[in-house]
This record gives structure tokens, sequence and C-alpha cells, in this order.
């Protein structure tokens, strides 16, 4: 097989115009065919894949991105019924859970020539009437609307949606339970601590049956310990809220010795609260989030958390199969919490 020619010709050959995958495939040294195959986003990242090697498609890709090819999307369009692209739905873009969706939905889909598209706005319902994506995630959906993602589900809409209690109507549903997690997470405070101080929403306090506000209440009853207005605090979603309410509960003579966060982005703007005023985490006071995210395992310290194990990359993996046509039915699929015990409190 040819080897690719490295002299400043074979950079770029073609002077003005487009691309095409024929001049992609002679300085690779490959089939016009074994380019299509790999560039169309159909071969995998390992192994041999529709008879292309994965050294050879490899270099497809060098070539082509060398050689500044772009695909004609309207073509691949008519010719696949596929447009490439996924929509991701995130309530939150600034929560480090959204932010671990993101990177594991790029990280198994950018290699094959599918694109995520981040939807910060929350009417998903309107943007997904208007626009053809191969598969999309929903993070949050409002009462009464599952009537309406059956309805887009009938229509041949691909989509994947995160929920605790719903059930799969033409939809794929995952389900990440969290109320036995955080009752983990719970526990292993109350070893240690009678002081525990909660952030949390106040949609969740409001509630009363959230599943992570109630194991915080429920927590303290079980081990006799009176339950304080004082060590509830709220934050509104975002991260400068919650490390305002963080300092509140803090920066107190009689302040907790313990926090239990409902979100692991309030529980890492705690830890920065702390540091804030020279206290040291997971001595002078301990510090638990919800959600496992990998923003908070990589932080310093390291942030105990509760929440699912490789819940994002099966997620993931879920994603890019229906992008991909995945016909099989749709299904729940349940992910089951532990605790993950790293610096903030041994």
């Amino acid at each position: 097989m040819p080897k690719e020619s490295t002299s400043p010709m074979s950079t770029n050959p073609v002077q003005g115009g487009k691309v095409t995958i024929k001049q992609v495939a002679q300085q690779a040294g490959v089939s016009t065919a074994s380019v299509s195959y790999v560039l169309s986003g159909r071969s995998g990242a390992t192994g041999r894949n529709g008879g292309v090697a994965q050294e050879t498609a490899q270099r497809i890709r060098r070539v082509a991105e060398r050689m500044g090819y772009a695909p004609d999307l309207a073509a691949r369009k008519i010719r696949t019924g596929r447009s490439d692209t996924i929509l991701l739905s995130l309530t939150m873009l600034s929560d480090p859970w959204s932010l671990a969706v993101i990177e594991a939905v790029q990280r198994r889909a950018m290699p094959l020539g599918i694109t995520p598209m981040i939807l910060a706005d929350a009417d998903w319902s309107r943007v997904l009437k208007s626009h053809d994506a191969d598969a999309m995630f929903v993070d949050a959906v409002s009462p009464g609307q599952e009537e309406l993602l059956t309805a887009l589900s009938s229509q041949g809409k691909r989509l994947v949606v995160f929920h605790e209690e719903m059930q799969p109507k033409g939809f794929d549903v995952i389900r990440s339970l969290a109320g036995p997690g955080c009752v983990l997470a719970m526990d292993h405070l109350l070893r240690n601590h009678h002081k525990i101080a909660i952030l949390t929403t106040e949609r969740a306090r409001e509630r009363h049956d959230s599943a992570r506000f109630m194991p915080y209440l429920d927590g303290l009853v079980k081990a006799g310990i009176p339950v304080r207005e004082d060590y509830i605090d709220f934050f509104d979603r975002s991260p400068a809220s919650a490390y305002a309410a963080a300092m509140r509960l803090l920066d107190r003579p009689d302040r907790p010795t313990a926090i239990y966060a409902t979100t692991d982005f309030a529980a890492m703007s705690a830890i920065n609260a702390a540091q804030r005023l020279g206290l040291r985490v997971g001595v002078d006071v301990d510090v638990v989030g919800v959600g496992n995210t990998s923003e908070g395992e990589s932080m310093v310290p390291s942030l105990t958390s509760v929440g699912p194990e490789g819940f994002f990359d099966e997620l993931a993996r879920i994603l890019v199969a229906r992008a991909q046509g995945d016909e099989q039915d749709p299904r729940a699929v349940d992910f089951h919490w532990k605790l993950f015990s790293r610096e903030s409190a041994r």
C-alpha cells in the first residue's frame, strides 16, 4: 500500500475548489469506497469495521483533515436520512453534571462524525419539532409533557429522557434513583457528625417529597438529632448562589461541622467557601455532594459524592446507538447509586 507523502505538494493538492473523496483516496492510497465508509462515520473506533482496518481509518481521517475535506452534509442527509447531529437539552450548563454529559457524548460521537449540539433553551419541544436531529437527550421533563414525548416519538423522533419515574412509551428512559444514594450520603456523615447542614433548593424544600431533601430530615430524626432551621440554606441553581449560602452556614460561631449538598456543584461551592474562611475541608468541616461528577472527583480536595457508576458513558452509548439507527424497542435503563468516599469526607 502506498505510503502517505510528506512533501509540501501533498499537504493540499487542490488549488481552489472543494476537496473530493476521490482526491482524499489518492493521497491516502486507498479506494474511494474506503474513504466514503470512514468519513461517513460508520467505521468504529477499534478493530475492523466494514473491511476498513483501524490504522487505515486513522490515516484516512488524518489525510482528510490535512487537505481540508468538508463533507456535503445536505447530500449525506438525502443519501442516508441522517443529519449526523445529537441534541442535548440541558437545564443548567454550568452544572458539572451537564458538563459530564456533554464530555461523554462528545467523546463517543465525534469520532463517528456525529456532532452534539447543546440546547440551552428550556423549550426543547419547540426546537425538536423543527430540527431533524438523529437523537435527542432531555434532562428535564415538566408534568404533563409525557404525551408530547410519546407523540414526537411516534413521528420518528429518537428520544432519550432522564426521569426517575417515567415508563418508556416510544422513547428511552434513563432512571437514576437518587433517593437511596442520598441516604448513603447522610449515613456517611452521621457516623462522625451531629451538626450537619444542608444546601438545597427552595423547590426541594417546598415539595417535601424530594428524593434529595427528605433523606436529610429522615436521617437526623432517625439519629435523634433535632432539625435546625438555621442549618438549612438554599441556592437558586447557580454556583454563585450556592457559594453565598455556604458562606452563611460556615461563617458563624456555631457553624456546622458537615455539609450535605444536594448537587455536586453546590458541594464544590461549599468547599470553596470553607477554604476562603480558612477551614480545612475533611478536617474542620466535611462536605458531601450528589451526582458523582468527574469535576468533583478531580478537584482539590476531591469531593466525596454519591451517584451512579458508569452513568455518563452508558448514556452516551445509548444516545449514539439511537443516532446511528438502533431500532431496539424503547427501554428503561436503571442505575443504582453508591458512595464514593474521597478527601472532602472520609
